[in-house]
């Protein structure tokens, strides 16, 4: 666990690679470095396919005043998800429990969250976003020990993530009435 100025953070994503027989290549997260991946992320959350959805359809300096937000975050950690060294997606993993999401259901104590964008097309529609969550999901729970479960939200509308979700071991627990959205609640517990 990572603790920014005694605030607990999202925890880290351990460096060892997954490369399950199913994926291409070895998968890995990195930290988001605003400079470096602003073209990368901009290019994606610009996407019409994500735009609809992550409704960041903004310009490159938007774009890194949020990027910068996140790091900045006293709960939740940016990062690249890459294939054999590929950026491929972004995610943020973050303390549920401390986040405004809390808000809106009955958050526990170490609740972990996920998002996740596949970036450039070609990485959709091959139930690669369900294998990686499960992945991400596994070393959320195994770099907590006193998280019980994962949770996430995303849009009821996007059918394709919220399928994934469910590949991933998430099952449905009700519907969100978030302030930008309507959200699918899916939670993953710790197995026994």
């Amino acid at each position: 666990m990572r603790e920014d100025r005694g605030t607990p953070r999202a925890p880290d994503a351990p460096d060892s690679p997954a490369s399950p027989a199913s994926l291409a290549g070895a998968f890995t997260l990195r930290p988001v470095d605003p400079a470096a991946d602003l073209g990368t992320v901009h290019a994606w959350m610009n996407d019409p396919e994500v735009a609809c959805f992550w409704e960041m359809a903004h310009p490159p300096d938007r774009i890194g005043d949020y990027l910068r937000e996140q790091i900045a975050s006293a709960h939740s950690t940016p990062w690249i998800g890459c294939i054999d060294g590929e950026p491929m997606s972004y995610w943020e993993l973050y303390r549920a429990d401390l986040d405004p999401l809390a808000r809106h259901y009955t958050a526990r104590p170490r609740d972990a969250g996920v998002h996740l964008l596949l970036g450039p097309s070609r990485f959709r529609g091959r139930g690669l976003g369900a294998r990686l969550l499960r992945i991400v999901s596994d070393r959320q729970l195994a770099a907590d020990p006193y998280a019980q479960r994962v949770v996430a939200e995303p849009d009821v509308r996007n059918v394709r993530s919220v399928r994934a979700f469910e590949r991933a071991g998430f099952r449905m627990a009700g519907q969100l009435e978030l302030p930008d959205k309507r959200a699918a609640f899916m939670v993953r517990e710790r197995a026994g």
